[in-house]
């Protein structure tokens, strides 16, 4: 059974527990390949994580001249492989959402594989297996059905939606936090 990386950004705390939860994954060198951006710190601490959406069709894949860019049958497309990057850096310029970054050191562009070690297996990536508000779930076909009935018309955000936000079909699912709405967080 196929499942998705769900997103519920209004749980978000800014603990960073995703953050160091990534550089332990599997084959990714310690290096952290997520994010953690405030919102507005003059003003609130709305956080939000940020990670490779995991496009259907993704831009950096279609970008890289030298095919280093892999998306797997599940549909989680991987950091570049070390023996095909030419460290062109298409993919990072292509990107919508500036996901992939560029390690100089290594002439290599690496994001976020969704702990794809993991995945494959039916085991959740490194971020959602330690996120103490569920802001990051790995959730089934079912679940994420029963997500998307469970919230208000307006706040579910997936793709393919007519008013989908985002660039594109992802396997990513989101869901769009209050603080865009214009809803104030009580904390």
């Amino acid at each position: 059974m196929k499942q998705h990386l769900y997103i519920e950004m209004d749980n978000c705390i800014g603990c960073r527990s995703c953050l160091a939860a990534c550089t332990q994954c599997g084959g990714h060198d310690e290096r952290n390949r997520n994010y953690v951006y405030d919102v507005n710190p003059l003003v609130n601490r709305q956080t939000i994580p940020l990670m490779c959406l995991h496009c259907v069709n993704p831009a950096c894949a279609r970008s890289c001249p030298a095919q280093a860019i892999q998306v797997t049958p599940e549909g989680a497309v991987l950091s570049a492989l070390v023996e095909k990057c030419i460290g062109c850096q298409n993919c990072t310029i292509a990107c919508p959402y500036g996901i992939p970054k560029f390690d100089e050191e290594q002439n290599l562009m690496y994001k976020c594989d969704l702990c794809y070690d993991r995945t494959k297996d039916g085991i959740p990536p490194m971020c959602a297996s330690v996120c103490p508000t569920n802001t990051l779930q790995w959730l089934t076909e079912d679940e994420l059905k029963a997500k998307r009935e469970g919230h208000q018309l307006g706040q579910w955000t997936a793709s393919r939606l007519p008013d989908d936000p985002l660039v594109g079909e992802t396997n990513v699912k989101i869901s769009l936090p209050g603080i865009l709405q214009g809803k104030v967080k009580l904390f």
